[in-house]
C-alpha cells in the first residue's frame, strides 16, 4: 500500500444524516424529472401544437443537456465546491421547471426542457460527490447508499406514478410545477446543514477544450441516436453525427492524456472497477429506460389503463428496487464483494426481462407483468446500490465531483441511447409485422385495429428481447472488471495498487 494510506481519514460530519435528507430529495427530484413527463406528453403536446415528429424533443432535449454537461458540472462542482454547486444547480432547475409550467409553445417547452437538463448536469454529480466526501464509515456509506441507490433506480418509476396523478387530477402543467417545493425544501436545508469536508475542492484552471470536446461528442452521440429512430440508421447525417462523436471523443481522451488539470483524470475512468462500474451501469439503464416507455405506451394503448392506473402499475417495481437496494444491497455490501452483487442483480433484472418477452395483447397484469416488475426491480436495486458507492470509492476527493459525473453520464446517455436504439428495433419490428398481415389490417373494424395491437405487442417484445441480452452483457462485465473485495477490504489484485489507480484510500474511508 502506498504510503497515502498513513494519512488518518477525515472526521466524520456530525450533520450527515440530515444533509442525506436533502440530498435524496434533490436526486429524486432530478430521477422522476426524466420520466414524469412522459405520461404527460400527450396531453402536453395537444394543448401545445407539438408534432408527432418534435414530440420525443421534449424528452431528448432534457437527456442532451443533461447528459452532455455532466462532466462540466462534475468539475465546476469539484472547483466551486460542491454545497454551493448544489444549491445553484436546485435554484436554477426550479426556475426551469417554472419556466415548462408556463410554456405557451413548442419552442418555450424545449428550451425550459434543456435549460433543466443542463442545471440538473451541476446538481446530479454535486449531490453524488457530497455523499462520497461526507460519509466515511463502511457501514454508514453502505446505509447512505442504499438509500440514494434506491431514489437512483426507483427515482424514474415514481416519476411515472406522480406524472399520472398530476396529469388527471390537476394538469400536465404540474408535472413541472411540483419541482419548485422540491428545490426550495432541498436548497434551503442544504444551505442550513451542509458542510464540506476542508481542502477537498479542486482549484486547477478549467480544461477548457475538455469541456469543448467531451460535450459535443456526447451531444453527437446521443442525437446520432435519436436521429437514428426517426430518419434511420442510413440517414447521412445520423452516420455523420456517429462519426463525428467518435473523432470528438478521441480527441477528448487524447487531450486529457497530455494537459496538466484535466477535465476528466483518465485516473478516474481507466481504474478497473469504477471503469466496469459506469459500463456495466450504462448498458443496464439502456435496457430500463427503453422499458419504462414500452410498457407506459403497453399499459395506457393497448390495456386502455388510465395515466393515474397506469403510474400505478409501476408500485412492484419500485418496491422491489427499494428493497433491493436498502434490504439486499446495503446489508450485504460490508460482507461480499461488489461484483457478486452487481452480476446477480443484473441476472435477476434479465429474468424479468425474460417474462416480459412474452407480453401479448390479452396478457394478465396479476400473472406476467407483476413479477416481472418485482424481479426486474429487485435485481436493478441490489445492482444499483454497490454501483453508485462504488462509483466514488477510493477517489481523491478534488476528484469526487467529476468521478459521480461520469457514474451520471453513463445513465444519461444510456437512457438516451435506450430509448431511441429499443424504441427504433421495436417500430421496425411492428412495420414488419403490419407489412405480413397488410390483408387483415386493409379489411377495417375490430380486426383491423386488433392487428395494430398485436403488432405494437410484437414490436415491444422483440426490443425487450434485446434488453435481455444487454443486461446479461451487464452481468458479465460487472463480474469480470469489478475485482475489488468488499468495500473496507484491501484492493483486490489485478485492479492495481491504490496509487497506481490514482486512488487515496483514506481520505474517503472503508
Amino acid at each position: 500500500m502506498s504510503k497515502t494510506a498513513a494519512i488518518p481519514p477525515l472526521a466524520a460530519d456530525p450533520s450527515r444524516w440530515k444533509a442525506l435528507v436533502f440530498i435524496a430529495l434533490a436526486q429524486l427530484m432530478v430521477v422522476l424529472d426524466a420520466t414524469i413527463v412522459n405520461i404527460a406528453l400527450p396531453s402536453a403536446q395537444t394543448d401545445l401544437g407539438i408534432s408527432d415528429g418534435n414530440r420525443q424533443w421534449v424528452i431528448t432535449a432534457y437527456a442532451l443537456a443533461f447528459g452532455g454537461l455532466l462532466l462540466f458540472g462534475g468539475r465546476i462542482a469539484d472547483k466551486w465546491g460542491r454545497k454551493n454547486a448544489f444549491v445553484v444547480g436546485l435554484i436554477g432547475f426550479a426556475l426551469a421547471s417554472a419556466i415548462g409550467g408556463a410554456a405557451n409553445g413548442e419552442a418555450m417547452m424545449l428550451g425550459a426542457r434543456a435549460l433543466q437538463g443542463a442545471f440538473g448536469a451541476l446538481l446530479a454529480p454535486a449531490a453524488l460527490s457530497l455523499l462520497a466526501v461526507m460519509f466515511t464509515d463502511a457501514k454508514e456509506r453502505a446505509k447512505a447508499f442504499g438509500i440514494y441507490g434506491a431514489i437512483a433506480g426507483g427515482g424514474g418509476a415514481v416519476g411515472l406514478i406522480l406524472g399520472g396523478v398530476l396529469t388527471e387530477y390537476l394538469n400536465w402543467r404540474w408535472t413541472f410545477f411540483v419541482n419548485i417545493p422540491f428545490a426550495i425544501v432541498a436548497a434551503t436545508g442544504a444551505w442550513l446543514v451542509i458542510r464540506e469536508p476542508a481542502g477537498s475542492r479542486n482549484r486547477a484552471p478549467l480544461d477548457v477544450p475538455g469541456v469543448v470536446l467531451s460535450t459535443l461528442g456526447l451531444v453527437s452521440l446521443v442525437y446520432g441516436f435519436t436521429r437514428a429512430e426517426s430518419e434511420g440508421w442510413s440517414d447521412p447525417l445520423t452516420i455523420g453525427l456517429f462519426a463525428a462523436s467518435a473523432v470528438l471523443l478521441a480527441s477528448f481522451v487524447l487531450t486529457e492524456s497530455k494537459v496538466r488539470s484535466p477535465l476528466l483524470p483518465l485516473r478516474v475512468l481507466l481504474e478497473r472497477n469504477r471503469g466496469g462500474v459506469y459500463l456495466s451501469l450504462g448498458l443496464a439503464v439502456i435496457s430500463m429506460f427503453g422499458l419504462f416507455l414500452f410498457l407506459t405506451y403497453y399499459l395506457q394503448v393497448v390495456k386502455g389503463y388510465s395515466p393515474v392506473k397506469t403510474g400505478f402499475a409501476f408500485l412492484p417495481m419500485i418496491a422491489g428496487m427499494i428493497t433491493g437496494s436498502t434490504q439486499i444491497g446495503a446489508r450485504l455490501m460490508t460482507r461480499v464483494p461488489p461484483r457478486l452483487l452487481m452480476g446477480p442483480g443484473f441476472l435477476v433484472a434479465a429474468a424479468g426481462m425474460l417474462l416480459l418477452t412474452q407480453l401479448e395483447v390479452g396478457s394478465s397484469y396479476p400473472a406476467l407483468i407483476l413479477p416481472a416488475q418485482l424481479l426486474l426491480g429487485l435485481g436493478m436495486g441490489t445492482a444499483f446500490m454497490p454501483a453508485m458507492s462504488l462509483a466514488t470509492h477510493g477517489v481523491d476527493p478534488a476528484d469526487a465531483g467529476v468521478a459521480s459525473a461520469m457514474v451520471n453520464t453513463s445513465q444519461q446517455v444510456g437512457g438516451a441511447i435506450g430509448t431511441a436504439l429499443l424504441n427504433t428495433i421495436a417500430a421496425s419490428a411492428t412495420t414488419a409485422y403490419l407489412a405480413d398481415h397488410a390483408a387483415e389490417a386493409a379489411a377495417g373494424g375490430p380486426a383491423a385495429q386488433l392487428i395494430q395491437a398485436q403488432a405494437m405487442v410484437e414490436g415491444y417484445s422483440s426490443a425487450i428481447w434485446w434488453a435481455v441480452g444487454i443486461l446479461a452483457a451487464s452481468s458479465a462485465i460487472a463480474l469480470t472488471l469489478i475485482t475489488t473485495g468488499r468495500p473496507g477490504g484491501p484492493v483486490a489484485s489485478g485492479s492495481g495498487s491504490a496509487e497506481d489507480a490514482g486512488l487515496k484510500v483514506p481520505v474517503i474511508a472503508h
